[in-house]
Protein backbone atom coordinates (compact mmCIF):
# COMPACT_ATOMS: atom_id res chain seq x y z
CA UNK A 1 0.00 0.00 0.00
CA UNK A 2 3.12 2.22 0.72
CA UNK A 3 3.53 2.86 -3.23
CA UNK A 4 -0.23 3.70 -4.21
CA UNK A 5 -0.84 7.49 -3.74
CA UNK A 6 -3.97 8.80 -3.00
CA UNK A 7 -5.21 12.05 -4.25
CA UNK A 8 -7.15 14.22 -2.37
CA UNK A 9 -10.85 14.42 -2.78
CA UNK A 10 -13.95 16.99 -1.16
CA UNK A 11 -16.67 15.14 0.68
CA UNK A 12 -19.07 16.35 -1.98
CA UNK A 13 -17.44 15.08 -4.82
CA UNK A 14 -18.00 11.46 -3.79
CA UNK A 15 -21.32 10.66 -4.54
CA UNK A 16 -20.32 10.94 -8.31
CA UNK A 17 -18.11 7.72 -7.36
CA UNK A 18 -18.33 4.32 -8.49
CA UNK A 19 -17.55 1.36 -6.13
CA UNK A 20 -16.82 -2.11 -6.97
CA UNK A 21 -18.40 -4.71 -4.71
CA UNK A 22 -14.93 -6.22 -4.28
CA UNK A 23 -12.68 -5.83 -0.87
CA UNK A 24 -9.68 -4.16 -0.57
CA UNK A 25 -7.98 -5.54 1.78
CA UNK A 26 -7.32 -9.24 1.93
CA UNK A 27 -5.20 -9.46 5.20
CA UNK A 28 -8.44 -10.28 7.56
CA UNK A 29 -6.22 -8.75 10.82
CA UNK A 30 -6.40 -5.41 8.49
CA UNK A 31 -10.03 -5.42 8.68
CA UNK A 32 -10.68 -5.71 11.72
CA UNK A 33 -8.55 -2.89 13.01
CA UNK A 34 -10.23 -1.16 9.77
CA UNK A 35 -13.75 -1.84 11.50
CA UNK A 36 -11.73 -0.83 14.76
CA UNK A 37 -10.82 2.97 13.37
CA UNK A 38 -13.97 3.57 11.91
CA UNK A 39 -15.67 2.82 15.40
CA UNK A 40 -13.11 5.22 16.95
CA UNK A 41 -13.43 7.56 14.45
CA UNK A 42 -17.58 7.67 14.49
CA UNK A 43 -17.07 8.53 18.35
CA UNK A 44 -14.38 10.96 17.58
CA UNK A 45 -16.60 12.59 15.05
CA UNK A 46 -19.88 12.60 17.56
CA UNK A 47 -17.90 13.49 20.80
CA UNK A 48 -15.72 16.28 19.21
CA UNK A 49 -16.07 17.07 15.55
CA UNK A 50 -12.98 16.03 14.96
CA UNK A 51 -11.68 15.44 11.19
CA UNK A 52 -9.96 12.17 10.46
CA UNK A 53 -8.91 11.04 6.85
CA UNK A 54 -10.04 8.24 5.26
CA UNK A 55 -7.96 6.75 2.12
CA UNK A 56 -10.39 4.83 -0.04
CA UNK A 57 -10.64 2.99 -3.30
CA UNK A 58 -12.89 3.73 -6.10
CA UNK A 59 -13.49 1.91 -9.49
CA UNK A 60 -10.70 4.22 -11.39
CA UNK A 61 -8.50 5.03 -8.10
CA UNK A 62 -7.02 6.03 -4.52
CA UNK A 63 -8.26 8.51 -2.71
CA UNK A 64 -8.30 10.63 -0.16
CA UNK A 65 -11.32 12.50 2.07
CA UNK A 66 -10.83 14.79 5.36
CA UNK A 67 -13.91 14.52 6.89
CA UNK A 68 -16.02 13.84 9.99
CA UNK A 69 -17.48 10.21 10.33
CA UNK A 70 -20.97 10.55 11.25
CA UNK A 71 -21.99 6.87 11.34
CA UNK A 72 -20.97 3.31 10.39
CA UNK A 73 -22.93 0.65 9.51
CA UNK A 74 -21.86 -2.90 8.80
CA UNK A 75 -21.54 -2.42 4.93
CA UNK A 76 -21.01 1.60 4.79
CA UNK A 77 -19.11 4.98 6.75
CA UNK A 78 -21.74 7.67 6.60
CA UNK A 79 -20.47 11.25 6.03
CA UNK A 80 -22.44 14.62 6.48
CA UNK A 81 -25.18 14.81 3.62
CA UNK A 82 -25.56 11.50 3.57
CA UNK A 83 -22.42 10.83 1.68
CA UNK A 84 -21.07 7.06 1.98
CA UNK A 85 -18.40 5.14 1.57
CA UNK A 86 -18.62 1.55 1.17
CA UNK A 87 -16.24 0.16 4.18
CA UNK A 88 -15.21 -2.45 1.94
CA UNK A 89 -13.28 -0.35 -0.39
CA UNK A 90 -11.61 1.69 2.73
CA UNK A 91 -7.65 1.10 2.55
CA UNK A 92 -7.09 2.76 5.69
CA UNK A 93 -8.12 5.68 8.25
CA UNK A 94 -5.98 7.89 9.75
CA UNK A 95 -7.03 9.32 13.14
Amino acid sequence: MSTATFEKIEKENISSLRFPNSEVLEDVDKRIDRITDLNRALSLGNLEQQKIKIYFEDDQSFKMVETTVWGVTDKRVILKQGVVIPINRVHYIKL
